[in-house]
């Protein structure tokens, strides 16, 4: 039989294997309904078959593996995180959720196991975003809360998402995308093993820690329209160019933020018309990304973006297009589950410690259909969205011992 030391061995291999499946060559992205997608689909789909699990594909295209229960199990645990990345990612965001739950109902086969409840394992489609600009995807259409007005968005080659998602093997039917995998009483809760992202877990020397809450975010695309004109012949004063408005807008984003506690905002895109060298620029889209855990801070801070985008626009002469992309409010794991998991690092003789999340979940969609929790893995120096992501095979190892026992545990309860 495997031992544990043995799975978190199996975990970080995995995860070395399907790093190599990108669209790109010389960094890891893999966006939703891509050729990598598919191709990490199966690879995943072959070892959730191997670990006893019954394996499907549901209409956007994400992957689900189902661990049956004892006999006569009425209700279902669900796991998950994303198999998608972001553009010049790390190797363990997302996946790392997919690959410790898997580990832990491998061991469930191999001793021959069954729960008083059924599991199911989640490869998510999409929590990222990157080729749709919304997030999500794939746990909202688990959930029933998909808007349909997504599928005609376009990427940055012209390509719908009811196009990518049909060449892909999936149905882009709206009626299917908005019809939730389960009902609310069928569902024991969802659990999300993730990294970090961030460096407290290390300064406090702890393997791992429970999240209590997911901050809230909004999403952004705010267009600049100037004027294009050659670069040579029109004066200085004469100029509506809509870089430098948006330069402008940048730094005051920037600003804003710092003078605003736990406010923390971020352009990180931006697609420059016609980007020519002796053209002023006429257009410029970019991206806004801004979060707080708070949700009436968010909102005024949000409001006053809007504002600065406004009056800088107007003082350089160049109209703005503000267009909300998502919106979620702060989300609070369900206290029952936290304790669970607390309980389950105690058990490790470890501190339970609690910490909230900066960053979006697959575990926010999930929360509109069940109670959520989150235990957060450490990474090193915080860094993740960045090839040099980076954890340790040892706190991988206490992961699966926690999501062990947070099985016993659950078993116990009766539930």
């Amino acid at each position: 039989m495997t031992t544990l030391d043995g799975l978190a061995r199996a975990v970080m291999e995995r995860c070395d294997t399907l790093a190599c499946y990108s669209e790109d060559t010389d960094c890891l992205t893999r966006r939703f309904a891509s050729l990598p997608m598919r191709q990490v689909n199966q690879v995943v789909a072959d070892w959730m078959s191997a670990a006893g699990m019954t394996v499907t594909h549901d209409c956007v295209g994400n992957l689900i593996g189902r661990y049956e229960g004892e006999k006569g199990a009425a209700r279902t645990m669900v796991f998950g995180s994303h198999l998608d990345t972001v553009r010049a990612a790390g190797k363990y965001d997302g996946i790392l959720g997919v690959l410790v739950p898997l580990a832990c109902i491998e061991h469930l086969h191999e001793q021959g196991r069954r729960l008083p409840f059924a599991i199911e394992l989640i490869g998510f489609a999409d929590e990222e975003g990157l080729r749709y600009h919304t997030a999500y995807l794939g746990s909202r259409a688990v959930t029933g809360t998909f808007d349909p007005a997504v599928l005609q968005f376009t990427d940055d080659t012209g390509i719908s998402m009811s196009e990518a998602l049909r060449l892909f093997g999936g149905q882009p039917d709206p009626v299917l995308l908005q019809t939730p995998r389960w009902q609310r009483d069928e569902l024991l809760g969802y659990c999300e093993v993730h990294i970090e992202q961030g460096p407290v877990l290390e300064a406090q020397n702890l393997p791992v820690g429970v999240v209590s809450a997911i901050s809230g975010q909004r999403r952004y695309m705010v267009n600049f329209l100037g004027e294009a004109g050659h670069a040579g012949t029109v004066p200085m004063p004469m100029r509506h160019d809509a870089l430098c408005a948006v330069a402008e807008y940048i730094l005051s984003v920037e600003d804003f933020a710092r003078e605003t506690t736990g406010l923390v905002a971020t352009i990180g895109k931006l697609q420059v018309h016609p980007g020519a060298s002796n053209v002023i620029p006429g257009q410029v889209l970019v991206s806004l990304d801004a979060r707080h855990q708070e949700d009436a801070v968010l909102e005024q801070a949000c409001t006053a973006l809007y504002d600065k985008a406004i009056r800088i626009s107007q003082d350089r002469g160049v109209a703005v297009d503000w267009q909300l992309i998502q919106e979620d409010s702060t989300i609070f794991c369900a206290p029952w589950l936290s304790t669970l998991l607390a309980q389950s690092i105690e058990d490790e003789q470890l501190a339970a410690y609690s910490l909230a999340s900066g960053a979006g979940h697959d575990a926010v969609a999930l929360s509109t259909l069940t109670d959520i929790s989150m235990l957060f893995v450490r990474c090193k120096g915080g860094i993740s969205h960045h090839a040099d992501e980076s954890i340790r095979l040892d706190d991988v190892e206490v992961a699966i011992r926690v999501i062990n026992r947070f099985l016993d545990h659950l078993c116990s309860m009766g539930r």
